[in-house]
Parts: C-alpha cells; sequence; structure tokens
C-alpha cells in the first residue's frame, strides 16, 4: 500500500444516482491505481434534510457495485466533538465571529452594496448588539491557489468571492466546510476526488485547513452528469435511482461518463481491474 487516503463522501439526503456513482467510481479507482486505501464517510450532518434508513441504503447500493469502504465507515453524525474542539481553536484565534443577519437582511445590504447573491456583506464583522443567529469564518484578501489535476492551476480571493463564511448554523447543526476540512484531517486524506459542482469550495476549504494547522489534500473534480435539461443530476432535479438490478449497465454509463471507451468484462472483478488500468495510463503516467 501507499500513502495513498481517498475518500467518497456522500450526503443522505436521497438515494444515489447516476452522478454519485460517477464520483464514487473514480475515487474508487484513483485509489486503486495509486494502490492506495478507500474509505467511505456518510457526511450526516443535516439531520432535517436526510430521510431515516438513507445511509444504510446507500452503503447496501455501493456494496451491489462492488464499493466497499477499506477501513470502518466513519459517520459525521458522531464526530460534533471533534467539530467543537475545531471550532474553538478558531475562536481562540480570533477567526470566528458571531453573526445576528437574517437571510432578508443580508440580501438587502448585498443589493445596497451591488454584490453578488453568494457574497457575504461582512455586516457583523466588527460585532453585533442583536443576538447571534449563526458563526462566520473570518476570511482574508489574500488569494488561495492550487492545482486541480482535472483543471488546472485555480485562484480564488475568498473574501471577496464569497465573503465570511458560515461554520455554525443558525438551526445549531455544523456547516459542510467545517466538518468535511475536519473529517479529512482526521482520516488522513491524501487525495480528494470529487464533483466538480464543488470545486468552487476547495479555496475556503484550504482556508480553514491553514488556520487549523491541517495539511492539505490533493484535488481531483470531475466533470459532472447532467439530465437532459443540462441540469445537474440531484434530488432537487429529481434524479432516478441508481438500478441495483443492472449494475453492469450502470457502471458502464458511469465509466462512458468518465470520458472512457466502454470495454467487455465478464465479473465486477474483470471490471475493476481494466478500468483501474486504463485509469492509470491516463491520469498516473
Amino acid at each position: 500500500m501507499s500513502g495513498y487516503i481517498g475518500r467518497f463522501a456522500p450526503s443522505p439526503t436521497g438515494p444515489l444516482h447516476a452522478g454519485s456513482l460517477c464520483c464514487a467510481l473514480a475515487s474508487y479507482l484513483d485509489a486503486r491505481a495509486h494502490q492506495g486505501t478507500w474509505v467511505i464517510r456518510i457526511e450526516d450532518i443535516d439531520p432535517p434534510r436526510e430521510p431515516p434508513g438513507t445511509a444504510k441504503h446507500q452503503l447496501e447500493v455501493l456494496k451491489k457495485f462492488g464499493l466497499k469502504s477499506d477501513r470502518e465507515v466513519l459517520f459525521q453524525s458522531q464526530r460534533h466533538h471533534a467539530y467543537e474542539l475545531a471550532f474553538e481553536n478558531l475562536r481562540k484565534n480570533e477567526l470566528v465571529y458571531g453573526c445576528s443577519c437574517s437571510r432578508q437582511t443580508i440580501a438587502i445590504e448585498q443589493e445596497r452594496l451591488g454584490l453578488p447573491k453568494n457574497v457575504y456583506p461582512g455586516t457583523c464583522r466588527k460585532g453585533t448588539k442583536e443576538p447571534v443567529r449563526a458563526w462566520r469564518f473570518r476570511t482574508s484578501c489574500d488569494p488561495i491557489s492550487f492545482t486541480d489535476r482535472r483543471f488546472g492551476i485555480q485562484s480564488q480571493n475568498v473574501e471577496k468571492s464569497v465573503g465570511d463564511f458560515v461554520l455554525k448554523r443558525a438551526d445549531g447543526f455544523w456547516a459542510y466546510q467545517l466538518a468535511v476540512v475536519v473529517d479529512d484531517a482526521f482520516q488522513g486524506i491524501t487525495h480528494v476526488v470529487k464533483g466538480a459542482d464543488l470545486l468552487d469550495n476547495t479555496a475556503r476549504q484550504i482556508a480553514l485547513q491553514r488556520a487549523l494547522g491541517y495539511p492539505t489534500p490533493s484535488y481531483f473534480h470531475v466533470d459532472l452528469v447532467l439530465n437532459n435539461q443540462g441540469q445537474k443530476l440531484s434530488k432537487q432535479t429529481q434524479a432516478p435511482a441508481l438500478d441495483t438490478n443492472h449494475v453492469d449497465k450502470e457502471l458502464l454509463h458511469a465509466w462512458k461518463n468518465l470520458g472512457f471507451v466502454a470495454f467487455e468484462a465478464n465479473s465486477l472483478d474483470d471490471f475493476y481491474k481494466e478500468a483501474t488500468k486504463r485509469w492509470a495510463e491516463r491520469y498516473l503516467s
């Protein structure tokens, strides 16, 4: 085994679909091509959006596709203490502050300042006398650059592009950005393979990694799988669940969506062996 540790980390908000399988397959093949370790993490930190039994079903579906974690599956719902420790570390270093803004007040201020809808205007950066609703990370104007293995050199000024982003939500739940950074460090993740829709998140995560003294993994973002209307497959766009009665067909579809030519395989083992070889030829040579 190499020092490579990769992961597939679905949120249990609905059944896995073709886009999910694409990301799972890409991360799995990249780990196997590196002779590394591949782990599954269930990112279940948003209970209101997680139907009961979804996480268990996702793991069962992955197993039917021959995708099994090399280590015990990690559930983020059992990791709140770790997020609290990281949060307190940031607060001690004055990198976190309380925000009293509602969505409406943020929208009004964005319009007044002519800011895009996704940029926090910094209203509470210097303090607030109102009750705190959420907690935000204090960003820097220094650009964050990294090289994505698929899309090349990326650079983002997080302060201007996003603003101070939320670490703990108004409903008391931890935000994705903090949880994913803490758990990538905890699990020793060296390589992250995920969908291109999350490319914009990466600079925020690197900012948190640096603030917490964590290493930064290598990143590889795969092209999105779109429906006939050109929309990303998701629960919101009513993406159909994977058909576990036709595993070979679904895997072949995912393989082609990753930009590879179809080939014949007599078993799952044969498929993964040949697919790993071809992945290595393209991305490791």
